[in-house]
């Protein structure tokens, strides 16, 4: 029952990046179709961080992909979770978003492959 009840606790601190990358995804991809170069950044008053992630950080400005990529704490949280990453990347050419993660399969949504 503890096996269970640990991989319970990761998958429910995992589920912070998701939550908080899939709020970025609108006004990022707004932004960014009028200028990648200066859409790819933190949307004002966007939340970056919480309770299990170190941050969100963003990358590719002036490319046709804009990455985000969550990193969680490496204190305080799951072994399974701990200084692992999340990154999703939005392809300005296609409009359509792809998920990698470093998480456990065991953690790890399936919608993030």
């Amino acid at each position: 029952a503890i096996p269970a009840y640990q991989d319970y606790i990761a998958k429910a601190q995992a589920t912070e990046a998701f939550s908080l990358l899939d709020g970025l995804k609108t006004p990022l991809a707004e932004a960014i179709s009028g200028d990648i170069a200066t859409g790819c950044a933190s949307p004002t008053g966007a939340v970056t961080g919480g309770k299990y992630l170190s941050g969100i950080g963003f990358a590719g400005a002036g490319t046709t992909l804009c990455t985000l990529t969550a990193t969680y704490a490496t204190t305080g949280v799951s072994s399974k979770v701990s200084g692992k990453t999340v990154t999703m990347t939005f392809n300005s050419t296609t409009g359509a978003w792809s998920c990698t993660s470093s998480l456990a399969t065991e953690v790890k949504p399936k919608s993030c492959t």
